[in-house]
């Protein structure tokens, strides 16, 4: 029969089959000798070896229509990025770093910035400012006082989304909104340190409605995105484009070069300055990456 994998948790896979269940699986070895790992999103072919207790084999991966490395889960529609405007504050660099994974992937991607009960006009207008001109769609929530999170649950109708973010930003909360029967443990920010603990260990999916999940995926302190080069660094920041044929030098890398468009475009404010000295760090970042 065939199902979903709706968790994974230290080699067993809990698949859900329509109609029959959850049940409790094992991969077959033949995936360690292919070096394939079943992910949380997987359509998969069981084999049912106690129909009681529940428990099978994993004996088939279905063809993946998308898969993602970090967070690790596959077939997603698009991805849902959390942060909070303030307390934590966003970690700007941690934010690029995701945002230009989910554009390797060709992922949609939205921004959600939660506690704007407790933000200011100016800050909820700059991290507006910084990202719609990059192209992304950018939402302010309030899980707390119930505020947009309808918004939310408009965009996620219909597919399969990724949730992810730091801890302590309010994922669980969110979850626990959209789908109060998932029950979802929920972690008290640290006040010595304003950072979240670690509540969500696993990835699971979580259904909302007809067609509808959320994969809700363990927070992340950073991101490592060495697997790209220098050279292609600038291909994941979607606001230079425009501004790269006015650049002098063909296969610019916007850094010490001069008649520089996209550094121009900084100058006068038609690209974020944030995002453009995150885009200087992770250059020199990947600089420094030896190649074998």
């Amino acid at each position: 029969m065939q199902g979903k994998i709706i968790k994974g948790i230290a080699g067993f896979y809990y698949v859900h089959v329509e109609g029959h269940g959850v049940y409790e699986c094992k991969a077959k070895g033949i995936f360690r000798k292919e070096h394939v790992k079943p992910l949380v999103g997987d359509d998969v072919d069981v084999d049912v070896l106690d129909e009681k207790e529940k428990l099978g084999n994993i004996r088939r991966i279905l063809p993946r229509k998308s898969a993602l490395i970090r967070p690790a889960v596959a077939n997603v529609d698009q991805a849902l990025i959390l942060f909070a405007i303030v307390k934590p504050d966003p970690n700007f660099n941690l934010l690029d770093r995701f945002l230009i994974r989910m554009e390797r992937q060709n992922l949609p991607t939205i921004i959600c910035f939660n506690k704007q009960d407790i933000a200011t006009s100016e800050e909820k207008d700059s991290l507006r400012s910084a990202y719609e001109s990059c192209g992304y769609q950018v939402l302010f929530i309030s899980v707390l006082e119930n505020e947009g999170v309808e918004s939310v649950r408009k965009l996620l109708f219909g597919k399969t989304t990724t949730l992810a973010g730091p801890s302590g930003v309010g994922k669980s909360s969110l979850i626990n909104k959209l789908s109060p029967m998932a029950n979802m443990e929920t972690g008290a920010i640290s006040e010595k340190i304003e950072r979240g603990r670690h509540t969500t260990r696993h990835s699971e999916i979580i259904a909302l409605g007809e067609e509808t999940y959320i994969v809700d995926t363990p927070g992340f302190t950073s991101l490592d995105i060495s697997e790209i080069t220098k050279e292609e660094l600038g291909g994941y920041y979607p606001e230079f484009l425009q501004y790269e044929p006015a650049c002098k030098f063909r296969g610019c890398a916007h850094m010490s070069e001069p008649s520089c468009g996209v550094k121009e475009a900084v100058e006068t404010g038609k690209i974020s300055r944030v995002r453009y000295e995150n885009y200087r760090m992770l250059y020199q970042e990947l600089k420094e990456v030896k190649r074998y």
